[in-house]
């Protein structure tokens, strides 16, 4: 393969070839960076052009197993459905180059990113994002404007721009911008991981000085604060400008000349903006005042349909678009001149709050979330490591489990549309995963696999940070330690010039109609999640710094809710599993697991519930359905450890004791020795006469002398003394 240009960046070099590959696609780029190599190719339809008034684009980000030299697993031997890391991928490409294309393209666009070779440090998000920008650069459609990528991570304190995946695993950070050499598009950013720091207590001054201090480890999110997160967006801004600038430079002479092809014809017919606005302007607002997605769009529709009765010769499609011109500007102007949204509220007002939890009697936990209109049920489930989803990828070694999982549900219903419900789209999983990435940096799963679905019932806005307040509070109806509470909020924009108005908690309509759809989730300090688009092409950083203050006003006053909320929590006993971590002195173990596994069985039976024991470390896991048992386990087992013990007896043959009957069977009886030892005496040695029955003989909690007669390894064998 022959590279016509390499262009050296922030700890990587990227490789392109224009024109060798994929010659009938309207634009191509092959792309090596290390041993990793994706083409990218884009095809335009120029014989269709959609009417409506959406850009019909497609991005298909596809991951060939050879190219890490793997087989699919499973039991076809071929590439089957997207895995969620293409879905997601997918998605993040989509909404870094749709804002790319002219008002008016409506051709129906395919844009197909294949990885044939990787490395396993390669960013593959990255680079498929660099790759199908410079694919869509060099085609004959009029777009002269590159998009990349750069990825932030924060290692031992430091700013890493561009980083490995191996360095990757160790941030704090993991924050993915695109945009082009002057514009900011879009952030996607999370916090990775927490920490467990060690806490010494205070000790009380009239106990014995003596004693050391006791240590509790405390887990702690590596949530990041608004201030610092603007200074790294600064820091990681100026790459991705400079690096785009590099890329313009580079690609311009591969570019292929521009084809002449056709627009959708988008005027806005200003006769009927005038009519509607003289004479249905009242009835515009009384729509806008439907805050429903479905009653708005009836009422809109209703006019429609009554305007069309008096102007018979007019073009219904063209009043429709009047309608949507009149109400989106009223929307607008409204917010920036007024400061008053459609529903009433100032720019900054939270909607109204109810939380209910645990309204699912046999879940394991659950929470119904309302904000407004819009409504998720999130129910919790807890299992063990065997539930966790495996995966593989293509950068990695082996099978990955995932052990904490959030799948977000939206029908049709949950709008008024008379939809089915079909399989997850690439909208529910982008909102399940922003979700998943809100909380996880907060709770401690120890070793348990937890699942949480969100149903969602009703939408008007937001229906993503829903997810994540009432995640969070199944997390706590669950009983699971998290060490912060965290909710989520979305932002929105109107600017017009340099007029602008940052908005909290935006409903439906202001997101169709603004400029910016900015969702912001954390705790009262920090945030852990975050996801931004921006509709009007870049926005300044005093701007973002200024909207992520206002975030964090409202994320403290939902906290403030969800606290007051989580005070009221009623578990679900009976239902809700419950999971104990401990630690023992691995010389104890034997005692815990008993002969042949005799006392750690009995616990097992006794208190109902699942017993792990590391062996080397002494770490012990008492799980069951009741917390109670859970307990009473733990304390079984903490008195074998505390209880006092009797030195071992050296036994001979011939010596003489007094034992306790501790279980009866068929062929005899075992017999507790003074030190605890277990003895058995056969049913011929129980008595001078025939048995047919030990229990004739003794009974359990019997106290008996016997004799010891042999040995057979470590058994003992007795007799009647």
């Amino acid at each position: 393969m022959k590279y016509d240009i390499n262009i050296d960046l922030e700890n990587r070099s990227e490789e392109y070839s224009f024109g060798e590959v994929a010659k009938q696609a309207n634009g191509a780029a092959w792309i090596k960076s290390g041993d990793t190599v994706i083409l990218a190719t884009i095809v335009i339809d120029e014989t269709e052009i959609v009417k409506d008034d959406f850009l019909p684009l497609t991005v298909q980000y596809i991951e060939k197993t050879y190219a890490a030299g793997k087989i699919p697993g499973g039991f076809f031997k071929r590439e089957t459905k997207p895995s969620d890391f293409e879905t997601l991928t997918s998605r993040i490409v989509d909404r870094s180059l749709r804002p790319l294309f002219p008002k008016g393209f409506g051709h129906p666009t395919q844009i197909t990113i294949m990885t044939f070779s990787v490395d396993a440090e390669a960013d593959l998000q990255i680079l498929a994002l660099n790759a199908a920008s410079a694919a869509l650069y060099v085609s004959d459609i009029d777009i002269n404007k590159s998009v990349s990528a750069v990825r932030a991570a924060k290692i031992d304190g430091e700013l890493v721009l561009n980083p490995t995946l191996s360095q990757l695993k160790n941030s704090t950070l993991d924050l993915y911008l695109s945009g082009t050499k002057d514009e900011l598009l879009m952030i996607e950013m999370r916090s990775i991981g927490s920490q467990k720091v060690d806490t010494t207590l205070v000790m009380d001054p009239l106990l014995d000085p003596t004693m050391s201090a006791p240590v509790i480890m405390t887990h702690v999110s590596n949530a990041l604060a608004e201030d610092e997160l603007v200074d790294i967006l600064q820091k990681t801004q100026q790459l991705l400008f400079e690096s785009n600038a590099k890329y313009e430079d580079s690609f311009k002479e591969f570019k292929k000349e521009t084809q002449a092809i056709e627009y959708k014809a988008h005027v806005i017919n200003d006769e009927m903006v005038n009519y509607v606005k003289e004479h249905h302007f009242l009835d515009i607002k009384a729509a806008m005042n439907q805050m429903a997605k479905s009653e708005r769009s009836t009422a809109l529709r209703a006019l429609r349909k009554k305007i069309m009765l008096i102007q018979e010769h007019w073009d219904e499609v063209e009043l429709k678009d009047a309608i949507e011109n009149v109400k989106k500007e009223q929307v607008r102007s409204q917010i920036l001149n007024e400061k008053i949204r459609a529903d009433g509220r100032a720019l900054n007002e939270i909607r109204p709050i109810s939380i209910s939890t645990n309204v699912l009697p046999r879940a394991h936990s659950s929470c119904l979330f309302t904000r407004g209109q819009t409504q998720a049920l999130v129910v919790l489930t807890m299992g063990g490591p065997k539930d966790a989803q495996m995966f593989e990828t293509l950068t990695d070694d082996g099978i990955q489990n995932e052990n904490f999982m959030v799948h977000y549900n939206f029908p049709g219903f949950s709008v008024g549309e008379a939809s089915p419900v079909m399989g997850t789209k690439r909208r529910e999983l982008g909102h399940g995963n922003l979700a998943k990435r809100a909380l996880e940096p907060v709770t401690d799963f120890n070793g348990q696999t937890v699942r949480l679905v969100s149903e969602i019932l009703e939408s008007n806005g937001s229906s993503s940070m829903a997810t994540v307040c009432g995640g969070y509070m199944a997390l706590k109806a669950a009983d699971i330690e998290t060490s912060d509470t965290i909710a989520g909020i979305a932002m929105g924009m109107v600017s017009e010039g340099e007029k602008y108005a940052i908005l909290s908690d935006i409903m439906g309509l202001e997101d169709h109609d603004g400029d910016m759809d900015f969702k912001v989730t954390g705790s009262k300090e920090g945030i852990t999640a975050m996801q931004m688009d921006i509709k009007l092409g870049g926005v300044s950083l005093n701007i973002l710094k200024e909207a992520l203050y206002q975030a964090k006003e409202g994320r403290a006053h939902i906290i403030d809710i969800m606290q007051e909320a989580e005070k009221k929590i009623e578990f679900n006993e009976g239902v809700l599993p419950s999971t104990d971590f401990f630690h023992i002195h691995p010389s104890f173990i034997g005692e815990i697991i008993g002969q042949a596994g005799k006392t750690i069985r009995e616990i097992i039976e006794k208190f109902e519930v699942a017993i792990d024991i590391d062996k080397k470390e002494g770490k012990v896991k008492v799980t069951g359905k009741s917390k109670n048992g859970v307990q009473a386990a733990r304390e079984h087992i903490e008195g074998i450890v505390n209880a006092p013990k009797v030195p071992k007896i050296e036994y001979k043959v011939g010596d003489t004791y007094k034992g306790i009957v501790k279980k009866i069977v068929d062929f005899g009886a075992f017999i507790e020795l003074p030190d605890g030892t277990d003895g058995l005496i056969h049913i011929s040695k129980i008595s001078d006469q025939r048995v047919d029955k030990v229990s004739d003989v003794v009974s359990e909690g019997d106290e008996i002398d016997v004799e010891i007669l042999e040995f057979k390894g470590n058994k003992i064998s007795l007799g009647r003394a």
